[in-house]
């Protein structure tokens, strides 16, 4: 009896042990996944199939602050990062506009990456109010879109889509939204892969770091 509880433990030993090595070796190589507003962690690779039924960012159509559309369409196999804001707000995002400038500048040149800030205040931002505060704040058309639409359109999806507002644990209702500071990766085929503080400058560091490593991953799978 002892010898057979002494190879069942063995035997457990090595499956945990190749398993905490093999998601080892996926946190070394590739980003999360992530599918729900408590954002936990998925540790899968690219070619699973477990990411056919995967959570991904529905079809949108948002006009930019040059009135032009910007659908799901124009970020085929793009990369692009998500935040939601609105031009006359004096708290958080003047210091999330100053940490997504970094993330433009680091790539303004790369035709693969994108920002898009939704507005959450669609009735006030126009295309006109969108391009003076673009132009105001050195926001480059064409990389980093400042976009407007339908409030509840927008509110879908943030809510359904990116998550966002969900994990302050208050209740909203359909007319309201409390503003986050999460700002959402988004890869190539449309997958949330992380999640980040648009006020910390460490986080966007990660950001960008992330954003290199999804780069690597996207030019491998083409």
């Amino acid at each position: 009896m002892k010898k057979l509880l002494l190879v069942i433990s063995a035997l457990t030993t090595i499956l945990y042990t190749n398993v905490s090595l093999a998601e080892s070796s996926l946190k070394d190589n590739y980003l999360p996944y992530y599918n729900g507003p408590e954002f936990t962690p998925n540790w899968l690779k690219p070619d699973s199939k477990e990411l056919t039924d995967f959570h991904k960012i529905s079809d949108f159509k948002f006009m930019n602050q040059l009135g032009e559309f910007v659908t799901q369409k124009d970020m085929k196999g793009k990369i692009y990062v998500a935040s939601f804001f609105f031009t006359s707000c004096p708290g958080i995002c003047p210091k999330m506009r100053s940490q997504l400038a970094k993330v433009q500048t680091e790539f303004r040149d790369n035709n693969d990456v994108y920002i898009i800030s939704h507005s959450i205040q669609p009735e006030n931002d126009t295309v006109e109010v969108l391009q003076d505060y673009a132009v105001e704040n050195d926001i480059q058309a064409g990389k980093w879109h400042l976009v407007t639409g339908k409030r509840e359109d927008i509110y879908t999806i943030a809510r359904e889509d990116y998550f966002a507002n969900e994990d302050l644990g208050e209740y909203v209702s359909n007319n309201d939204f409390l503003h986050t500071e999460n700002i959402v990766l988004v890869d190539h085929n449309r997958h949330i892969r992380g999640i980040y503080n648009g006020l910390n400058k460490t986080s966007i560091n990660h950001l960008i770091t992330d954003i290199n490593t999804l780069q690597k991953e996207s030019s491998q799978s083409k």
